[in-house]
């Protein structure tokens, strides 16, 4: 792939990102995974991700090909069942998905690498990330990337996801 730009969303944005949503959601659905829901993620969590400065994209030429929400912490993870790496701030990646002609070609690597980068340039030293058991693609990307798999959290009202962590 070209060089790809790394930006925080906009809300104009919201048109671009929303079929790369759809696509990363009926992907897992149609695989029989349970990472996502027919409904989640909705427009709404992605307006509310943009509208809290969380929102990022991962453009090529000016089309997105990437989408992603980076907070600095996670109040489920305080309930981990496990044990974190480290006791610091962290950022968190929550929503990660890829256009379809962008996959394979290294782009979700490279969303990561950037949020790695960002958490530097805010002081942060700690990257934090959890999946869900059969999310094979992501499983890979996080072995790949050095993470550490520290336990499991627990989302509302039953979903049991994998936490990872990275030291950066």
């Amino acid at each position: 792939m070209e060089e790809l730009v790394f930006r925080q969303a906009t809300i104009a944005d919201v048109a671009g990102i929303m079929p790369i949503i759809i696509y990363a959601r009926n992907k897992m659905l149609a695989d029989g995974k349970k990472q996502w829901t027919h409904d989640y993620p909705a427009q709404g969590d992605i307006e509310s991700d943009i509208g809290g400065g969380h929102g990022y994209v991962l453009c090529a030429e000016g089309t997105i090909v990437a989408y992603g929400a980076i907070f600095n912490g996670e109040p489920v993870y305080d309930y981990l069942l496990g044990k974190w790496l480290g006791n610091r701030p962290y950022v968190v990646l929550h929503r990660l998905a890829v256009a379809a002609d962008a996959r394979r070609h290294g782009v979700a690597t490279l969303f990561m690498k950037h949020v790695e980068q960002l958490a530097r340039q805010r002081g942060i030293t700690s990257f934090r990330i959890d999946t869900n058991h059969d999310n094979d693609a992501m499983l890979h990307i996080l072995d790949k990337q050095g993470f550490a798999y520290c336990g499991n959290v627990s989302y509302p009202p039953d979903k049991v996801r994998m936490a990872f962590e990275k030291l950066l």
